[in-house]
């Protein structure tokens, strides 16, 4: 029987390879053969105890005493994307407003409404409980930290990022408005506006040629003391009214004439487009690995101080993931049978977890490149709120059950170190009033990690669904409850804008006029500076090989894997492979981890601060 091993982190990789290679050329029935990495993905929205697990059989837990060997095969390095990845889209809205007419590049004046409010707007149906408190709270003195975060979206789709003169007024605007945090979008639809994330830039005739507006603009607002996070919508890639020309865009190979090489989530009628919109497949592993590759690039080649998921879902309306490739793995994993019906439990608790999955190895693969990246999200506010606390309610929500978002999962597991809800309602209708602020409570209720510390939280405000009166009172609420603050957008600031009856410039002028109405109570203050570091990160990333349930995956492997992690004696910590065999936790305690999965184990000591990689782990066939 083979000991647990452990290496001193001072040992080379190349020497703990040749150990291994020699452990597993010894081993009994193992494998000589390493597992064949990855293929180069494409170039470019944590079970701890006592949380669900996904609905896959799961054994009891073990009991301390260790299983058999382990037996690791070292990773070779990753290769770096080759082909185009996904590209973003804007924050995910609530309650739209009418769909104005559609934009014009050439035309200064008015900028095309926010690329989609993808929810239609409801009309309150019974008023929630006012909650006690808030409406009129004074506001509190505010420390530089995360409450200190005043920020401003700045999407793709109209004037701001296209070319240096819109950059320069950008930072210059948002300077004197008094954020202190930029929102850049960078990853687009499948494209974007940078050149280094391995996506086709983007196809827009008012791109400056030779321009990076990534680069640009995070020079630029850092030289003025702006943070600056990259945006990035990570499942929403193509729009059929307005298709990508980019070369190399993701649907030209895995679009949906693709056949089996599609990656896009369908119906079960086989269907794509949500309205015009195309989303790809959490589900499938390929596309997966193209969008965690995508987003991690941001972080690997340029300075920007995060990186915030957006579109990290499925589309609306819940009868989505019926892809075969997908379907294939959830029988696989699951021993279901047949086709699922889109209310199944098991299925809908199946398509969250790949969600949560992809949020996850994107955290761990952005914390294992650089540890001080804040890894963020735009997060779905849909509906009447739960009671602050109520994760049952939650658990009942169209945000949890339709598109398959558990966010209050990713604060607590460390995944996400940097909420922002997507918090938008108008201030003109009282129930929608009441809806923002028992949002903002529920979501600081649930912002504690599994290890202890805060999450960062900022409401997200739909500047565009209100007046500059009406936004300042939502920021000076929000403020209140020791939230920070984002405005969604640059481009469309007011209501007026939104409708095409103002220029983006005059009502950006009112807005910042309203909001530093309040500046002196921390709103809006140009010398307020969110300071804060990244909440301590201290993890371990892995990859397991080998098959789930018998079938082997169309790269040798299958995730489904119940993996656990133990400190210490005690079990700290659990989840499921993906469908790359990757595996991952985010908030353990420095000092010796070992990670057991079917009957093995690894031990390894987990660094003060940052992500371990852990060698694979090959697993024997039975």
């Amino acid at each position: 029987m083979l000991p647990t091993r452990r290496f001193s982190p001072r040992t080379p990789f190349r020497d703990r390879a040749l150990t291994w290679g020699l452990v597993l050329a010894l081993a009994p029935g193992a494998s000589a053969q390493a597992p064949a990495p990855l293929d180069p993905p494409p170039p470019p929205d944590l079970v701890l105890p006592g949380l669900p697990l996904p609905p896959l059989p799961t054994p009891p837990l073990p009991t301390p005493t260790l299983p058999g060997p382990l037996l690791p095969v070292p990773l070779p390095t990753p290769p770096s994307p080759s082909e185009p990845a996904p590209a973003p889209v804007p924050p995910v809205l609530d309650i739209p407003a009418p769909t104005p007419p559609a934009p014009t590049p050439s035309a200064p004046t008015p900028p095309a409404p926010p690329p989609a409010p993808e929810v239609p707007m409801l009309p309150p149906t019974s008023e929630p409980a006012t909650l006690p408190g808030l409406s009129g709270a004074p506001l509190q003195p505010v420390e530089e930290g995360a409450s200190a975060l005043r920020g401003l979206w700045v999407d793709a789709f109209g004037p701001g990022l296209k070319t240096r003169l819109e950059v320069q007024q950008t930072v210059d605007d948002a300077v004197k408005m008094g954020v202190n945090t930029l929102f850049v979008q960078a990853i687009r639809r499948g494209d974007c506006l940078c050149m280094k994330s391995g996506l086709p830039l983007v196809s827009d005739p008012g791109l400056e040629k030779n321009f990076d507006p990534l680069a640009i603009i995070t020079r630029q607002a850092h030289a003025r003391g702006l943070r600056v996070i990259a945006w990035a919508s990570v499942t929403g890639i193509a729009n059929a009214a307005v298709p990508s020309r980019a070369p190399g865009h993701v649907l030209k190979k895995h679009g949906p004439d693709s056949g089996a090489g599609s990656w896009l989530a369908r119906r079960p009628d086989g269907s794509w487009q949500e309205g015009s919109d195309g989303w790809l497949d959490a589900g499938i592993p390929e596309a997966a690995e193209y969008m965690t590759q995508a987003v991690v690039n941001l972080v690997r080649n340029y300075r920007v101080d995060g990186v915030q998921l957006d579109r990290i879902r499925y589309p609306d309306g819940g009868a989505w993931g019926y892809d075969a490739k997908t379907l294939a793995r959830y029988r696989a994993e699951t021993g279901a049978k047949g086709t699922p019906a889109p209310t199944d439990p098991a299925w809908q608790a199946w398509k969250r977890e790949q969600i949560t999955a992809l949020v996850r190895r994107i955290a761990l693969e952005v914390k294992l490149t650089r540890p001080s990246a804040w890894v963020s999200a735009a997060t779905i506010t849909y509906g009447a709120p739960p009671a602050p606390g109520d994760l049952q309610a939650f658990q009942k929500s169209r945000t949890y059950v339709d598109v398959s978002q558990d966010w209050p999962t990713w604060v607590r597991e460390g995944l996400v170190e940097l909420n922002v809800p997507m918090n938008y309602k108008r201030e003109d209708l009282p129930a929608q009033r009441q809806w923002f602020d028992g949002w903002n409570a529920f979501a600081q209720s649930v912002r504690r990690r599994g290890d202890g510390q805060l999450s960062a939280l900022a409401a997200g405000t739909a500047l565009y669904l209100n007046s500059p009166a009406q936004s300042a009172e939502q920021a000076r609420r929000s403020v209140a409850q020791g939230l920070g603050w984002v405005g969604y957008s640059y481009r469309t600031p007011t209501l007026s804008v939104y409708q095409g009856k103002q220029t983006a410039p005059l009502a950006l002028s009112a807005v910042t006029q309203a909001l530093s109405g309040v500046k002196t109570a921390g709103v809006l203050d140009p010398g307020l500076r969110w300071t804060e570091a990244a909440p301590s990160v201290r993890g371990v990333l892995g990859r397991v090989n080998g098959p789930v349930g018998g079938a082997v995956g169309s790269a040798g492997r299958l995730g489904g894997h119940l993996v656990e992690v133990w400190q210490g004696g005690k079990l700290v910590g659990r989840a499921r492979t993906d469908g790359n065999g990757y595996y991952g936790f985010l908030t353990l305690a420095p000092g010796p981890a070992e990670v057991r999965v079917a009957g093995q184990r690894w031990a390894e000591n987990v660094p003060e601060r940052g992500v371990l990689r852990f060698p694979d782990l090959l697993l024997r066939r039975p």
